[in-house]
């Protein structure tokens, strides 16, 4: 079985888990440099090396300038 760390959804296959992950919208990056949503997929060619896929964008790294949508920093008063 192979699962999904983004929606805990599992797979028979990885092939499966590599299209769901596409798609997954809990998979989503958001990008704190311009404020863009997308696709972890979008993100990366390698899977370890991650870069806004905005070309007007300097955002890049994981943790660094691109977030799981999940784990996005909220503003408080």
């Amino acid at each position: 079985m192979h699962t999904c760390r983004n929606c805990n959804q599992s797979f028979q296959t990885e092939l499966a888990l590599e299209l769901h992950r596409d798609t997954c919208g809990d998979g989503q990056l958001l990008c704190e440099v311009c404020g863009e949503r997308f696709q972890e997929g979008t993100a990366t060619e390698d899977g370890w090396h991650y870069e806004c896929p905005n070309a007007d964008c300097e955002g890049d790294g994981l943790q660094e300038d691109l977030y799981r949508v999940g784990n996005v920093r909220t503003a408080t008063q």
